[in-house]
């Protein structure tokens, strides 16, 4: 048993942090899900690599054993909605990051209620505004189970109720801005024919003046 005062970690940084590609898929899944620091990312590789290993270790097992063992995974990832209950090893291999994420109560609740973005729902929560049943639950990374999920709420006592209905209120009575333009009739000026004329040119004195035939048909 080690020092209660320092727990283990549950959490492994990745092996090369410092990877271009990494660091923005990284800030990309930040911003979808609305974390607050890559910890909790971390967090979430963390928990999805050891649900790997249980999955692989299964496989390895006699199928006697195996046929005991696996029923008990899949119905512990079907209650939080990971995996349904006839899937097999290969669907919890084939799980990602993102799995895990979308199954957290900040993701839920921003699908669920008209919030802008995932950080006012991570607000939301953090603030006491959010309960499942009869508690509240303040901790955005709390694992939302497929029965609890019809059970989340607002809290009676929270002024956000009205802030939601204010925002969609506003959605519904927003114009439309790709309207059509009404068309204008286009009015067509014609510029007037302006005939040229042969400057006339003063001969001098004692010569005559000569005038040039005009190149216009004659009838």
């Amino acid at each position: 048993m080690g020092d209660p005062k320092n727990p283990r970690r549950a959490w492994k940084k990745p092996k090369r942090p410092l990877n271009y590609d990494l660091k923005m898929e990284e800030l990309k899944t930040l911003g979808t899900f609305g974390l607050k620091t890559k910890r909790e990312l971390w967090k979430a590789h963390t928990e999805l690599s050891r649900l790997r290993h249980q999955a692989r270790s299964l496989l390895a097992l006699r199928q006697e054993v195996r046929d005991k063992e696996e029923p008990i995974l899949m119905k512990s990832l079907s209650k939080v909605g990971l995996v349904e209950e006839s899937s097999t090893l290969d669907d919890v291999l084939n799980l990602q990051v993102t799995d895990l994420l979308s199954r957290r109560l900040q993701t839920v609740i921003l699908k669920k209620f008209s919030f802008k973005t995932p950080y006012q729902a991570r607000q939301a929560v953090v603030h006491g505004h959010i309960m499942i049943g009869d508690r509240i639950v303040s901790v955005p990374s709390y694992v939302v189970g497929m029965k609890e999920e019809n059970e989340i709420h607002i809290s009676p006592n929270s002024s956000l109720s009205e802030l939601l209905a204010k925002q969609e209120k506003a959605k519904s009575e927003e114009i439309p801005t790709d309207s059509p333009e009404p068309e204008t009739s286009e009015v067509k000026e014609e510029t007037p024919k302006v005939e040229s004329e042969t400057p006339k040119v003063d001969a001098p004195a004692g010569e005559a003046v000569v005038e040039k035939p005009s190149t216009e048909s004659q009838e």
